[in-house]
């Protein structure tokens, strides 16, 4: 039986299949210890910065245990190297207004058609970050890129405790404008530099020949780790990737019959993401709030995965256009 459905699904208490996440070595775990005693010492100050250099509570809490060994192993687990890219980040997501400017409210222009949202999980708990190209409703500016960063931390506020990853789903049914080369190019600097670690796979369907024309451009600023996650027109209910009941029916093959209505799913995803994030901080304060805490202690000890999410006006689907259920 299909869902209509027009908001966001709640992210599971725990995902079908669990991430694997191997032990550190004797050697990793000096490593660590040696990027992590580097941002914790009391006197540290960001380079660069000439003023309020001292490290905010929310960069704190974005250094997370997780976060260092991402940084590590995207550099390949050269101590010296991870430092200077969580330092560039650091400056980074200051200057870029990750805590002050880009807000909901901000970027919102951008959201009023559906042509990016998150839905659903797959199978091993990655949350759903769908791309709709056809559906591009204003001119290349700065905000267009904003907004994909707004939707990158939100997807991350949506992953389940263990979760590092995202899953994109990009159709380019119907007709699609390209990205510029220089906003590409954009885009995939912002990713590779300041989100290490964090694309699980792409999935790409329906590709047109001038699609596929420009991604032979901008493959080689792709690092040949991010092009093995990409997949070219896949079945991702028979593949095994996601669920029927977590994917979108049209092109996708699942059991949702999702519709972008922004008066619906717009305030629900924004609200839905600020209370996991006030309970992700509740929980990372009592936990000693600094650097270093497991993303898997805050979510996890947080209590947000079973919680029920009240049937409200902002959290009712209906299935097969009759019966309103709740989301949870």
């Amino acid at each position: 039986m299909s869902k209509l459905i027009h908001f966001p699904i709640p992210p599971p208490s725990k995902p079908s299949v669990a991430p694997h996440v191997p032990p550190l070595t004797e050697k990793q775990s000096t490593m660590y210890q040696t990027v992590h005693d580097h941002f914790a010492k009391p006197d540290y100050k960001i380079p660069g910065l000439e003023e309020n250099a001292e490290l905010m509570e929310e960069e704190k809490f974005w250094m997370s245990h997780e976060c260092i060994l991402r940084y590590l192993r995207a550099s390949k687990w050269k101590t010296e190297a991870a430092i200077h890219r969580i330092e560039d980040t650091l400056k980074w997501r200051r200057s870029y207004g990750l805590y002050t400017t880009l807000t909901s409210e901000h970027v919102e222009p951008e959201a009023s058609t559906g042509k990016q949202v998150i839905f659903g999980f797959t199978v091993d708990g990655k949350p759903g970050y769908y791309m709709f190209p056809s559906r591009q409703n204003t001119e290349e500016s700065p905000r267009q890129i904003e907004f994909v960063v707004w939707i990158l931390e939100r997807c991350i506020e949506m992953m389940p405790s263990g979760v590092e990853t995202v899953a994109l789903f990009i159709n380019f049914a119907d007709k699609a404008k390209n990205p510029s080369l220089g906003t590409a190019r954009q885009f995939l600097n912002i990713l590779q530099n300041h989100y290490p670690e964090r694309l699980g796979v792409a999935l790409i369907i329906n590709v047109p020949f001038l699609v596929n024309a420009f991604f032979k451009l901008v493959s080689p600023f792709i690092d040949p780790i991010t092009r093995e996650k990409m997949k070219f027109n896949p079945d991702v209910v028979k593949d095994g990737i996601i669920a029927a009941d977590n994917v979108m029916k049209d092109h996708w093959g699942g059991d949702c019959e999702f519709i972008y209505e922004h008066e619906k799913y717009w305030p629900a995803i924004d609200a839905m993401c600020k209370e996991r994030k006030k309970k992700f901080l509740e929980k990372w304060r009592q936990l000693g709030g600094t650097i270093g805490i497991k993303e898997t202690d805050y979510k996890a000890e947080a209590d947000l995965v079973n919680e029920k999410i009240p049937a409200t006006q902002d959290t009712i689907a209906v299935v097969d256009n009759e019966v309103p259920v709740e989301l949870a």
